[in-house]
Formats: structure tokens, sequence, C-alpha cells
């Protein structure tokens, strides 16, 4: 073997070894890019999941306080229990009145029977009469009195 075809061997091999350091460059930046991009993901979602557990731990120490509340408190127990499951005592006097915006309906006035009239049931309906209104007297009238109203019977 001669000195020139040792050299054109070693020519031949560079490029090769070039392009193939190169390409495993370009795929380890690549890479390294990408990995750059998750680690920021991660470290994101890492974040957001904190903020959730932050988050419920605090919604769990209200409702521990709340459930402690509950267990001392029995006007608290029974104000829930009015209001949100709708329960009452034995007794208590229930009123129901109609949803919020929408107009109530009238009253049905009672039906007369056979031989009575309406103006006899009406009483019935709105309940006992009222007392007699008594109206103020009106002022006497300024000037001298009339002869007949000094006289004494």
């Amino acid at each position: 073997m001669t000195h020139t075809e040792s050299s054109g061997r070693t020519g031949s091999f560079r490029p090769v070894l070039v392009a193939a350091v190169l390409l495993f460059l370009t795929v380890l930046g690549i890479t390294g890019v990408k990995g750059s991009h998750d680690l920021a993901a991660a470290r994101q979602r890492k974040h957001t999941l904190e903020t959730r557990i932050q988050t419920t731990e605090a919604e769990i120490d209200r409702l521990h306080s709340r459930i402690e509340r509950l267990k001392s408190d029995p006007g608290l127990l029974e104000r829930l229990a009015r209001e949100d499951l709708g329960m009452v005592r034995p007794g208590d006097v229930i009123i129901e009145l109609p949803p919020e915006g929408e107009p109530s309906p009238p009253a049905p006035l009672p039906r007369a029977s056979e031989g009575s009239t309406a103006k006899a049931a009406l009483p019935s309906v709105m309940g006992p009469p009222a007392p007699p209104v008594m109206l103020p007297t009106p002022a006497p009238a300024v000037g001298p009195p009339a002869p007949e109203s000094l006289a004494h019977p």
C-alpha cells in the first residue's frame, strides 16, 4: 500500500464522520428544545396542582369547622333543617307563599247555597263588618251665636 491510497480512505471517512456528528448534534438540539418545553409545561402543571391542593385544603378546613359548629350549635342545626330541608316542629303553622314573580291567584268566592243570595255570602268572604267611623263635627261658624242656640229648654 502506498501513501496515496491510505490518505484517500481517510479523506472519504472524514465527511461521513462529520455528517454523523452534525446529525447527532441536530437530534440532540431538537430533543433539548423539546425537553425544555416539556420541562416548562411540567413546572406550570406542578404550580397549578399546588394551587389546587391549597384551595382544597382550605375547603377541607372550612368544612371541618362547619361540622364542629353543627355539632355544638343546636340552633344552627335547627335553622338549616328548617331552611334547607323544609322540616317543621309539631304545632308549627305553615304558610306557603307563591314563588316570586308569579302573581297570586285571587281567593275563590264561596258558593251560595240554594235559597241564599250572593249578598248573604259576601260577609263571610270579607270578614266581620268594620265598626262605624265617627267623623269630626264641623267647627262652629265665626260670629255671634244664633238666638235659638242660647235658649235652654
